[in-house]
């Protein structure tokens, strides 16, 4: 019995958290599908219908909303991230004296969540409160920066407080990639009278590929399943200028009382995810097969 018990306890310790996986994780992605391809309104239906939900989120004005909103914020965000986040780590790199203080500065807005950087920016933000309110104290009557209640230039609010927040862990993953390149190589370039920006952009970053594509994973999936700071910056308005895939889950599944709708645009948000995530998995284990 002991000697069952040497053996098998590795599996007996991890069979509660597969097991727990398997049905709260898996078993409701399921369910999930399932539900989408049903009329459920309120209350879950489980009589298949085809597509008839995927066909009414397609036809929806405001999912379409959400999709385009979901292209510019995740384009803008992970651009606008990843090359500040480049160039924050670049300048530390320099070994500049204050560089211990300027990383915790730069790293602060991650330890934050996103409802308090949404309030956060939502104060600023705020014509009658913030930027504007301010600059106007100054003098300058005229100054306007009403991009909070500006249907057009809404979304972009939410793009300057998601790179705000996450910018810094970026930077934290470009620093050590930088940090891991062989000094060798770097002395031999610099002896050779190549220039700093040179061995930069023909040397180290090439050779931060992998680097890359890991922020880009991570960026781009907080980019698809972004909802918190919505929510706390623009409540998804004015009207649902600043709607996600996320937030409009959200109203069909607990305000407009559509779970049909809600389990299809979820399983949208999924699809999404995979083709941005399986690539990635099939180029990690390819290279490690080789």
């Amino acid at each position: 019995m002991t000697r069952w018990l040497q053996d098998n306890m590795p599996k007996i310790v991890l069979a509660p958290s597969f097991i727990a996986v398997m049905v709260f994780v898996y078993g409701f992605i399921g369910w999930t599908a399932w539900v989408s391809l049903t009329r459920s309104r309120l209350m879950p239906r489980y009589e298949l219908d085809s597509f008839i939900q995927y066909e009414r989120l397609a036809d929806s004005p405001r999912f379409e909303t959400a999709m385009v909103n979901l292209a510019i914020f995740g384009t803008l965000f992970i651009v606008i991230a990843m090359v500040l986040g480049l160039l924050l780590a670049i300048l530390l790199d320099q070994k500049i004296r204050t560089e211990g203080a300027i990383r915790t500065i730069y790293l602060y807005p991650m330890a934050l969540s996103m409802i308090v950087t949404g309030t956060a920016w939502k104060w600023i933000l705020n014509p009658e409160l913030g930027i504007e309110a301010t600059v106007k104290g100054w003098g300058f009557a005229n100054f306007e920066f009403n991009w909070l209640v500006d249907q057009d230039m809404a979304i972009y609010t939410v793009v300057l407080a998601a790179v705000w927040q996450s910018s810094g862990f970026v930077m934290a993953l470009f620093l050590a990639g930088l940090r891991s390149v062989d000094e060798e190589i770097i002395k031999a370039a610099q002896v050779d009278g190549i220039p700093t920006w040179r061995v930069y952009s023909a040397i180290i970053i090439p050779s931060m590929a992998p680097i890359f594509l890991s922020a880009f994973i991570v960026l781009a999936h907080l980019a698809i399943k972004a909802f918190d700071l919505v929510i706390a910056l623009t409540g998804g308005g004015p009207g649902y200028a600043t709607d996600l895939p996320a937030t409009y889950m959200y109203a069909m599944a607990f305000s407009r009382g559509d779970i049909g709708q809600a389990a299809s645009s979820a399983m949208v948000m999924m699809l999404v995810v995979f083709t941005i995530v399986v690539p990635y998995l099939y180029s990690e284990l390819r290279t490690k097969n080789d």
